[in-house]
């Protein structure tokens, strides 16, 4: 009779694989099973984390939750359905632990601490030899991202999960000194409405995806109820220290949002100012790894960054640098302040997606810059992947011959002038690439763009459809002109219309799109 297996329960910390102990870095690698709780997509976060420790050979058990959020039909309700879940799975990992094979069960964070994993230490420790590797919880990854102590000398600190009736919130608010609030995702909008009962939420700080990549930090006031994902905390450091609390310390202001309006000073003549700069970035159509390490290091370096509030989302909070975000529709405005700090001896970094060049910021930057009282101001313009080499990138090399690009954008010129710009493009045989082809409030434009193409090319010629290119809403769709329907399109979408040389290749690998680097000599 083998002897059973052991019972791991290793915490991950909160996302960055980096902060996994190497305590569990050696058994995860040396566990013949492991295995995680994933949702009924099938992804797991647990996973993803553990995976640069992981080996070929060993056995994975996904253990799917039967429901999240869903209704059951399961009689005894969704406790029911849970409990029946929790029981089958604990069997399952009982099968392998009596077989005498060590089985890691995979958690988020700390396994004890708000964990799917204390299910099964309940019903298998008693059986089984169950082992407890801690992990850094998410309440300590946020207070970090913040950079603001979170409790300090005799303060407390309580933490509630955002399920918990909103009296009980409201509650725990007026008497609690610190706070952390975990389990978010739908319940943001109840807890942010206790925190305002309660007094406490214009002292409350917002963290998203602590450590990771996509971090998020931003003041609880200023969070959109319908984006908060799961994977979010709200965060109230004691009064000692938390710079949103009356009598507390602004030294630590992990971030301070400034209108344009509010900064202070006027240009000193003649650049006698300290000497500061403005560098226009542009951070790639989308994922982190298609931000430049040169754009990287002067985000790292910049003491301010200025832009639209969507793409300053997409850059890590860092203590200490302000953060100035801005509607999308005052580039001017936007490049003016940007100078204004600089001539003031701000190391001022203005954000773009994709390339700063092509219809984004560097434009109004440099026109702004080129007024008689911004010249003694440096600027430098740093270019970053556009959406349409990324987009062409991911259907193969349908701008290998010569190409234009257009906006179908209105805003800045009239569509006179788009339509006789489409009709020459395509009456110079040129692949071209659409930006902004339409929107929530413009939608005429793509309209009148599809009827352009009906009438000006055949129905076979190729279209290529792309959006959110390596982010994880990515769509991509290689068409011809007949099967394009403008309905489908939105801002976030790029166009690509082939010349008539363009091809799609339907291949078992995967349908690939080119334009010859060779143009056919006329007989």
């Amino acid at each position: 009779m083998s002897t059973p297996g052991n019972l791991y329960g290793i915490g991950l910390g909160p996302g960055d694989p980096e902060l996994v102990t190497v305590k569990a870095a050696r058994l995860i690698s040396a566990a013949p099973v492991i295995a995680y709780h994933c949702a009924r997509h099938g992804n797991s976060i647990a996973r993803s984390v553990a995976e640069p420790y992981l080996r070929a050979g060993q056995i994975e058990e996904r253990l799917m939750y039967p429901l999240t959020v869903e209704t059951t039909d399961h009689p005894g309700g969704y406790a029911g359905a849970m409990a029946d879940f929790y029981r089958d799975s604990a069997e399952l990992l009982a099968g392998h632990l009596a077989a005498g094979r060590d089985v890691v069960l995979l958690a988020e964070g700390d396994p004890l601490f708000f964990s799917s994993y204390m299910h099964m230490h309940k019903r298998l420790s008693d059986r089984f030899r169950a082992e407890i590797v801690p992990g850094v919880t998410s309440v300590s990854a946020a207070s970090a991202a913040l950079g603001i102590p979170l409790v300090e000398g005799e303060e407390t600190l309580t933490v509630l999960p955002g399920t918990a009736a909103a009296d009980e919130l409201i509650a725990h608010f007026r008497s609690g000194e610190a706070l952390a609030v975990m389990k978010l995702g739908r319940t943001f909008g109840k807890v942010r409405e206790a925190l305002a009962a309660a007094g406490r939420v214009e002292e409350a700080w917002y963290v998203e995806r602590a450590s990771t990549g996509r971090q998020r930090i931003a003041k609880v006031v200023d969070v959109d109820p319908d984006s908060v994902p799961y994977f979010s905390l709200v965060v109230v450091p004691g009064r000692r220290n938390n710079p949103l609390a009356a009598g507390g310390s602004a030294a630590t202001t992990p971030v301070e949002t400034v209108p344009t309006e509010t900064v202070p000073g006027e240009v000193v003549p003649g650049g006698s100012a300290p000497a500061g700069t403005v560098t226009v970035v542009g951070l790639g159509p989308g994922p982190d790894a298609q931000t430049t390490p040169e754009v990287a290091a002067a985000l790292d370096a910049a003491t301010d960054l200025v832009g639209y509030d969507t793409y300053l989302r997409r850059v890590a909070v860092r203590p200490g640098r302000r953060v100035h975000a801005s509607d999308n529709r005052v580039e001017a405005q936007r490049a003016e302040f940007a100078l204004r700090l600089a001539s003031q001896g701000a190391r001022v970094v203005v954000v773009s997606s994709g390339d700063p060049g092509v219809f984004a910021m560097a434009a109004a930057v440099v026109e702004v810059a080129a007024r008689p009282e911004w010249r003694h101001v440096p600027v430098r313009v740093l270019p970053g992947v556009s959406a349409a080499q990324a987009v062409a990138a991911a259907v193969g090399a349908p701008l290998g011959h010569d190409f234009a690009v257009l906006s179908l954008s209105d805003l800045l010129k009239p569509w006179s002038v788009i339509e006789n710009r489409i009709r020459h493009a395509i009456a110079a045989d040129l692949v071209f690439a659409v930006y902004n082809p339409a929107s929530s409030r413009r939608t005429e434009q793509i309209i009148a763009f599809a009827a352009l193409l009906d009438e000006l090319v055949p129905a076979d010629r190729v279209l290529i459809q792309g959006r959110d290119v390596g982010g994880p809403g990515e769509r991509l769709r290689l068409l011809t002109v007949a099967e394009f329907d403008p309905s489908t399109v939105d801002m976030r979408t790029l166009l690509i219309v082939g010349s008539s040389q363009t091809r799609i290749v339907r291949r078992p690998g995967g349908d690939l799109a080119f334009t010859p680097r060779t143009y056919p000599t006329e007989p």
